[in-house]
Parts: structure tokens; C-alpha cells; sequence
């Protein structure tokens, strides 16, 4: 819709996520630049100004040296459930429409609406529907503009046996150099017990709902646009009086200075492709005894500490990995010049890059 929209000369305000893809995410770039449209990808708190100050102010080497990123989005989802056939289309739904470039198969799950975020012809799992905002953040935190040259991933859908595809669970390692970023999804909440009880909107905290990034550095961090210790002290808190995103955008539209946006098209691409990236690496893993994955990343502690609480946090929702395995992604390599995998499993992880699009709602080269 977004590279429709620039060619039809309209200016876009595009969010959560940006992309279905990396490819199509590029696309959006080019076709902003090409039609010269202003397009606000945004995802996050981009509006906080005090949180961007933050993290410049640990950017800076004024907490020491930055040691990496951790990403949470730990956000309890409940089962979708299970039909035994295909279900009815709302009435007043067109569906073609509602499909667009994904296939139009019959609907194998009870809602069509919303649900669609755990399809993977349709969406990107929690990483991608909630996580992206603090993916963001995290991007947003070490400063770069490209995509990077490695990702690994572990994960998988437990606890529930239903329609859903994506991962309920899932730690990434996106190996940006020398500040790597390590990002957690929990979809599950804090145990069984919490879980077997009737769940309610005023239930967060005690599901265990939590979202954040969080700047690690050598003598404190960064959180929610403060600075603290290593104790947890404050030495910092910051302040904000930024405009509103969507203010920004109605500015730049005015101005036609693309370069006061907040996040343009590539940043949202960018932010998007990192999980693309993740996801990625998931789907082309392979189930494996937790035995065999501690032995396979034990020579990454940040990553091994990250898969030891997943172990626990599910061991407390009655899920033994023993009998129902993680799914463990390869580590992969990534040019991102080209933003095309290389190396091994490059041909498999490449088939996932972009989508075999359905007419007339196609992505092409040229845009």
C-alpha cells in the first residue's frame, strides 16, 4: 500500500510493521525516493525525545563503553484455538481485498481478524506486531543504518496446540558489531498457574507483561530515557518536549524536508528487516535437545544466559523442552550492501527474503 500510494504521488504514514518482507521494505524506500514522497515509517517511542537524549548520552562513553542492547517484549498472548475445517468469511469482508499479496486460502482458524498476526502468509509473529516498537528502539539505540552481518534465532509455539504458526517464544542475537542487539519474546505468562486462571485486562503486571530496551554499558545503563548505575541508582533522567510523530510527519509535509522526519523509509525498513532477519533464522530451524543447543552456543554468553531464562520462564509454564524442543535457527550471514544471506543455508534463508506475490497486489522491481 505504501509504494502504491507513492506512485499515485500521496505521502504515507506507515507503521507496525512496515514491511511484510525485506525485500518489499527496500521497495518502499526506493519508491519514496523515486516518486519524492514523504513517508513516516515509524514504529516506537520515536516521539520521546528523552529517550533518544538517553541514548545518545550513552553513545556518547558517558556510562563507558556500550556492551549491547536487550530488547524485551514479553507480552502473554492466549491460545487461538483449533478448528477441524475451514471457517465462514465475515459477511461484508472482501476477502480478495483483505488477502492482497498473500495467498487467498480458505480461513483455518476461528477470527479472521486480528489472529492473522500468527499466519506467516500474513504476519510476523509477536516480534513483529508488538516487538517491533522496542526492535526500534533497540536499532535506534546503536545508531546504525544497515542491516547486519549476522543472526541467529531460537524459539517456538509452546504450551498451545493450536492454528497459530509464529513463535510464542523466540531470542535472537542480531550481531551488529561491536554493540550487538539480544531480543526476547515471551508470549506465555510468568507460569501454569497464572495461565490456568481467567485472564483479564487489569492482569499485566502479574502476567508478567513487560516491554523495553535496554542500553547495557561497562558502568550503568539506559531505560525508558534515563541513565542509571550499576546499582540501579539514577544519575540522569531526561527530558522530552519533542513533537508528536504524527505531527512531524503533518510538518514535513508542508516543509517537503524529508530530512526533518523522525524515521523515513529506510529507517522503518531497516528497523523491519531486523525482524525479517530474526524470523527468519527461526523458520529454517530445526528442532533440537536443549542438551545439543547449550553446546552449540556456549561460546556466546550473552546468548546461552538469554536461552538459560527462556528454559526456566517456560519450565515454569509446564513446557520441558526435553519433550517438546526449541526450534534452533543457524547462524546466518548477511551482506548487507545487497541484503541477501550468503554463506550456508544462504539458499533457503534467500526463498524467505521476498514472497511470491498474487495479482494484481505485486511488488515489482521497478517501482
Amino acid at each position: 500500500m505504501t509504494i502504491w500510494a507513492c506512485q499515485a504521488q500521496k505521502d504515507v504514514f506507515v507503521q507496525k510493521p512496515a514491511s511484510h518482507n525485506i525485500f518489499e521494505g527496500r521497495k518502499m524506500v526506493e519508491a519514496a525516493v523515486r516518486h519524492r514522497r514523504v513517508v513516516q515509517a515509524t514504529h516506537g517511542p520515536r516521539s520521546d525525545g528523552a529517550i533518544e537524549a538517553a541514548f545518545d548520552y550513552a553513545r556518547k562513553g558517558n556510562l563507558g563503553k556500550m556492551l549491547y542492547v536487550h530488547g524485551i517484549n514479553y507480552k502473554p498472548r492466549m491460545s487461538i484455538g483449533k478448528v477441524d475445517g475451514p471457517q465462514p468469511i465475515p459477511s461484508g469482508c472482501d476477502y480478495d481485498l483483505w488477502c492482497g499479496p498473500a495467498p487467498k486460502k480458505p480461513l483455518m482458524r476461528k477470527y479472521l481478524h486480528y489472529d492473522w498476526h500468527w499466519d506467516w502468509t500474513t504476519g510476523n509473529g509477536d516480534i513483529g506486531n508488538m516487538g517491533i516498537h522496542f526492535v526500534d528502539s533497540c536499532r535506534w539505540a546503536v545508531n546504525r543504518m544497515e542491516l547486519p552481518k549476522r543472526v541467529i534465532s531460537i524459539g517456538g509455539r509452546f504450551a498451545y496446540d493450536d492454528d497459530g504458526e509464529t513463535p510464542n517464544t523466540l531470542i535472537t542475537l542480531l550481531d551488529y558489531d561491536p554493540v550487538p542487539i539480544l531480543f526476547e519474546v515471551r508470549g506465555l505468562p510468568k507460569s501454569k498457574a497464572v495461565h490456568d486462571q481467567k485472564w483479564s485486562k487489569n492482569m499485566d503486571t502479574y502476567l508478567g507483561e513487560k516491554f523495553g530496551a535496554v542500553v547495557h554499558c561497562e558502568n550503568g545503563y539506559i531505560l525508558n530515557g534515563a541513565a542509571y548505575d550499576k546499582k540501579g541508582e539514577l544519575i540522569k533522567k531526561f527530558e522530552s518536549d519533542r513533537t508528536s510523530t504524527k505531527q512531524n510527519f503533518i510538518n514535513v509535509i508542508r516543509s517537503r524536508k524529508t530530512k526533518d522526519l523522525y524515521t523515513d523509509a529506510l529507517d522503518g525498513h531497516l528497523s523491519c528487516g531486523l525482524l525479517h532477519m530474526a524470523n527468519i533464522s527461526y523458520r529454517i530451524g530445526r528442532e533440537t535437545p536443549p542438551g545439543l543447543i547449550r553446546e552449540s552456543i556456549r561460546g556466546n554468553k550473552l546468548f546461552a544466559k538469554a536461552f538459560d531464562r527462556i528454559v526456566t520462564h517456560l519450565d515454569a509454564n509446564g513446557v520441558d523442552l526435553k519433550k517438546t524442543p526449541a526450534a534452533l535457527g543457524p547462524i546466518l550471514e548477511f551482506n548487507p550492501e545487497t541484503e541477501r544471506f550468503t554463506g550456508q543455508f544462504s539458499r533457503e534463508a534467500n526463498m524467505l527474503v521476498s514472497r511470491n506475490y498474487r495479482k494484481p497486489f505485486v511488488v515489482p522491481d521497478e517501482v
